[in-house]
């Protein structure tokens, strides 16, 4: 066999590049490698946290609470007062809201009551006596000129009692109390003064006539 006869092995024709001829193995994976890249992947696959529910106790608890408030505001308002046969409130041609500070003493056309106590302080006579000369002297201090109400005084002192500790409580200064009339369109002046100078002589410095408003 002569020199061309021989098969040559060159540069361009290497026996790893044979159809069919062995494949050089992969390089091993770096650990460091591979876990800096885990933690990119986990990086980015992260959301937020969203709060996907609704905490029902709490608003349940929430509602509870302002309606009661709006209970307790309801039952104490002045304003609240149904008219009837025995009662009619004056009418007024001011605008604003009655004060909601102090005790409430109603005048009807028949008795005197302090706020939501079911019995009368006194039980009223006929309009024309009451206008000539007001209550009764058995109520009266020192005969039927005088003007204090004995009865009520009585009761007011209680309720400032009352009314003194809580403006405290509140902050607020504690040397006279306030109190809201609802009296009768009808009540008689003697009557109303009479009223208004027991409440002074009890410590009640403010007073509050509730009327109600002229329609426009």
């Amino acid at each position: 066999m002569n020199e061309t006869d021989e098969p040559v092995n060159g540069p361009s024709n290497p026996p790893s590049a044979r159809p069919g001829g062995p494949r050089k193995p992969a390089p091993a994976a770096n650990m460091v490698t591979f876990k800096g890249a885990l933690r990119r992947e986990k990086r980015r696959r992260r959301r937020e946290h969203e709060v996907d529910f609704l905490n029902i106790t709490a608003m349940l608890d929430l509602m509870t609470i302002i309606l009661v408030f709006l209970l307790q505001s309801m039952a104490s308002s002045a304003t609240a007062i149904q008219e009837n046969d025995d009662i009619r409130l004056a009418r007024s041609v001011m605008r604003g809201e009655p004060s909601d500070q102090g005790i409430v003493l109603v005048i009807s056309k028949s008795t005197i009551l302090l706020g939501e106590e079911p019995d009368p302080i006194v039980k009223l006579p006929s309009r024309d006596q009451l206008a000539q000369s007001g209550l009764d002297a058995q109520y009266k201090r020192s005969g039927p000129n005088d003007l204090y109400i004995v009865p009520l005084a009585r009761r007011l002192e209680s309720a400032r009692k009352l009314d003194k500790a809580i403006r405290q409580a509140k902050g607020q200064p504690p040397s006279t109390s306030e109190a809201i009339i609802v009296a009768d369109a009808t009540t008689p002046y003697r009557l109303l003064i009479e009223v208004l100078y027991t409440l002074g002589q009890s410590e009640f410095g403010r007073y509050h006539l509730v009327v109600m408003k002229r329609k426009a």
